[in-house]
């Protein structure tokens, strides 16, 4: 127990700082949808197209310049995947993580002639630049996964909360896990992912029995379960569905559920966040068994081997996202159709190296996504991504 509550005690020094996979491109602070009109110009006529992409370098945050690098180098590998049968100009524009320098940066990439901007990479950077050359009518493809700053000319490219309780929820219905409990921290991502998971169970048919938060830290964590267990087992839940990060109070609040008698032997873990970031923690025994999303992984791993043997070194997990922006762009330039709502949003969607994805005229997204299982600490694969829309696993 203590050395599990001392590595967790890092994970848990600061209560602001992000999360280290799926919250940490959520707005933590009150952004509103991008103003101004709804784009109704953009290019497309099967010429030539310019694309800025707008990354994080720069930033102060630890890791940015190595994904900001990464989010570049996956733009130009789909430039070069499509062999010139449509001609990518890709300017790359720095942003250091502010939204006033990404804001800046957007309409300095208007001026220079971008027809649609990749990027920013977190909600607020998004929503500056947004709302900065709305007036324009060029649209944002934002690499946040927060559907909240989604709208007017501002989409958002990153695997959504709401995409991911839908997937999930509908997963738990059909093994006979329709009674969900929530547990979430009691912050403002935790909140939007208890939102989140609200939805996904009523779209699903699930019955939300109890919902249960905590103070994020290591003693909030501590002086909550025996609470939340109680609840667990009173109200008959057959799944704990948990907001938590891999990097945060995952790994503390798994092992202590199970110490108070909700065993994830017999009530189902789902996670909200990828729990698969980490390596360590798929090899702690509160995680086994539990259920996640993942991309594709068969078109995943085929990414990260190309990335791997074009630039020397594995992709960060988030840079398929710029190849994805890419892919959808073009596809659209390649038959001519101009880069606005209406051709954005069209619902035969796309494939990009996550899997087939489209973008939904509220500026959001549906992904195709696995679940996945931990199991003898191990991922697997327990339903795969759809390969189509409207088929199983939407």
């Amino acid at each position: 127990m203590l050395s599990l509550l001392d590595r967790t005690r890092k994970s848990l020094a600061s209560a602001a700082r992000p999360f280290a996979a799926g919250l940490a491109l959520l707005a933590l602070a009150a952004c509103q949808p991008a103003a101004g009109p709804t784009p109704t110009v953009g290019s497309g006529t099967g010429g030539p197209i310019t694309v800025a992409l707008l990354v994080p370098s720069g930033s102060a945050t630890p890791g940015d310049d190595i994904l900001a690098r990464d989010l570049e180098n996956a733009a130009r590998m789909a430039i070069a995947d499509l062999g010139g049968s449509v001609q990518v100009t890709l300017n790359v524009y720095p942003t250091a993580g502010q939204p006033a320098q990404a804001a800046t940066a957007a309409q300095t990439a208007v001026a220079e002639g971008a027809q649609v901007i990749l990027g920013p990479l977190r909600a607020e950077e998004s929503n500056a630049a947004a709302v900065a050359v709305a007036a324009s009518g060029i649209n944002v493809l934002s690499f946040s996964n927060n559907s909240q700053i989604a709208g007017g000319n501002l989409f958002v490219l990153g695997p959504t909360f709401e995409n991911t309780a839908r997937r999930l929820a509908g997963h738990a219905v059909r093994n006979g896990k329709s009674k969900l409990m929530i547990v979430h921290e009691n912050n403002a991502a935790g909140e939007i992912g208890r939102n989140a998971i609200q939805q996904g169970a009523a779209a699903a048919g699930a019955a939300v029995v109890a919902t249960a938060g905590f103070e994020y830290s290591q003693n909030g964590i501590i002086q909550a379960v025996p609470g939340i267990a109680a609840q667990a087992k009173s109200t008959g839940a057959q799944a704990v569905f948990l907001t938590s990060d891999a990097g945060g109070a995952l790994p503390l609040l798994t092992q202590m559920l199970s110490e108070n008698g909700v065993s994830p032997a017999t009530t189902q873990y789902i996670g909200l966040t990828r729990w698969d970031i980490l390596p360590t923690v798929v090899t702690l025994p509160g995680v086994q068994g539990g259920w996640f999303t993942m991309p594709d992984p068969v078109l995943h791993e085929q990414y990260k081997a190309r990335y791997t043997a074009t630039y020397g070194s594995e992709p960060h997990w988030l840079s398929g996202v710029a190849y994805d922006g890419v892919a959808a762009v073009a596809a659209l330039a390649k038959r001519g159709s101009p880069l606005d709502r209406a051709s954005l949003t069209q619902g035969a969607g796309y494939v990009g190296v996550n899997g087939i994805f489209r973008l939904l005229p509220n500026g959001s997204n549906e992904r195709g996504l696995a679940v996945a299982q931990i199991r003898n600490n191990a991922v697997v694969v327990i339903d795969p991504a759809p390969s189509a829309f409207g088929g199983a696993g939407f």
